[in-house]
């Protein structure tokens, strides 16, 4: 895929994401928002690592200064889009892209999500206490990226040719 359509397509995908702010799920003290993974998984395959956690990045931003999402969402999308587009760069592979984005976000971005709850956001918080909405988020997400591109790869939309075939990942 060419730079200016990499470019064009990040930006459709955070324009998504921030369109979609309002659809997240307060589970504990995180609000959670799976639209947000599945632009991670969407942009690991089509995009890249880089792409995908400066999207993660620029979305979480976005949603923080208009007041639709907490500074948790850092951690959370960014640790998980940089898993799961390192995993599936090497890989090639769409279930190693989705369990990059469920162990990034759900287990090392909510881990990290800890010391901003409580240092930056005064919250009381236990250092597991992000795992589980953050796995439920993630997990919810991850799953409906799958759906999604595997319904775009059937409907010939989308072609994602892997390594081993000796071609390059895109569309």
């Amino acid at each position: 895929m060419k730079n200016l359509n990499k470019l064009a397509l990040a930006g459709i995908l955070i324009a998504v994401g921030v369109v979609c702010s309002p659809i997240s799920v307060p589970i504990g003290a995180a609000k959670c928002f799976p639209v947000q993974h599945i632009i991670n998984v969407v942009a690991s395959v089509l995009l890249g690592p880089t792409y995908a956690v400066t999207m993660a990045f620029i979305t979480s931003f976005i949603r923080v200064v208009t007041g639709t999402g907490t500074l948790l969402a850092f951690p959370g999308s960014m640790v998980g889009a940089l898993c799961g587009g390192l995993l599936y760069k090497y890989s090639s592979k769409l279930v190693f892209a989705v369990t990059g984005e469920i162990i990034g976000t759900g287990v090392l971005g909510a881990i990290a999500a800890y010391p901003i709850a409580v240092w930056l956001m005064g919250r009381n918080a236990a250092i597991l206490g992000f795992v589980v909405p953050f796995l439920i988020s993630t997990a919810v997400g991850s799953s409906a990226a799958v759906i999604i591109i595997q319904a775009l790869k059937k409907a010939g939309v989308l072609k994602i040719k892997t390594r081993k075939e000796g071609e390059h990942v895109g569309s």
